[in-house]
């Protein structure tokens, strides 16, 4: 679900020369507020491909990101984009594992994720948060080109190249902030799901959902007594 600012990163640093005649996977490509699609697409790439786990515009196929070199093998794609997704995947070292395999040796791979200080919106899951010195340190084995922070709010941006000589790093034991123990951890547990700050977190978000919900029944209410359109 990226903002405008995730379009025009992922936008920025890709060059409509070189992703002519290429293939494009787009993990998380779910239309809720933009897309890089149709610009790329004008530029003349051999095919683009969107995944997602929920039907929606920009949506070709549903898969798992945990699951993609079981589908499309190692090395399959040209450019792999992952446009606000990586913070709904409760296992993130494996989709981020399966993200590096299946793009192509000198392929480009461009992630935007939410950083700390980003609210919760478990829609329908919400696990981490990134910062650009994460990125940094998870794509160790690629050649980072740039790392941005979000000028639209809390985030952080990636967009790194694959080497030739690539040799995975081992991520197990790098620690992400989790928006659920609200400390940096890396893998959440399910007795994480049961401690105060998580259940603090979700009341939270229920008070505000309950809120707007409450605005928007007032509003419609008003609206229909006085015969407002």
């Amino acid at each position: 679900m990226p903002r405008v600012s995730c379009v025009v990163f992922a936008a920025k640093h890709i060059d409509p020369q070189w992703v002519r005649g290429k293939s494009v996977i787009d993990v998380g490509a779910c239309d809720f507020n933009g897309s890089v699609r149709p610009l790329i697409e004008a530029w003349g790439c051999e095919s683009y491909l969107g995944i997602d786990m929920i039907e929606g515009p920009g949506v070709d196929r549903l898969l798992n990101a945990d699951n993609l070199i079981d589908e499309f093998g190692e090395n399959a794609f040209d450019v792999v984009l992952s446009l606000e997704m990586m913070e709904h995947t409760r296992h993130w070292q494996t989709s981020l594992h399966n993200m590096k395999r299946i793009c192509k040796p000198g392929g480009l791979l461009i992630i935007t994720a939410p950083s700390p200080g980003y609210p919760y919106h478990g829609y329908p899951t919400d696990f981490w948060r990134y910062t650009p010195e994460d990125w940094r340190a998870v794509l160790e084995d690629f050649d980072v080109v740039a790392t941005e922070f979000d000028p639209q709010g809390p985030g952080a941006f990636v967009a790194a190249r694959k080497p030739d000589d690539f040799a995975e790093k081992d991520l197990a034991d790098y620690g992400l902030f989790s928006v659920v123990t609200g400390t940096k951890i890396p893998r959440v547990e399910e007795a994480d799901f049961k401690c105060a700050y998580f259940k603090r977190t979700v009341l939270k978000m229920r008070i505000k959902e309950t809120i707007e919900r409450t605005y928007r029944a007032c509003g419609r209410f008003v609206t229909k007594l006085f015969g407002l359109k």
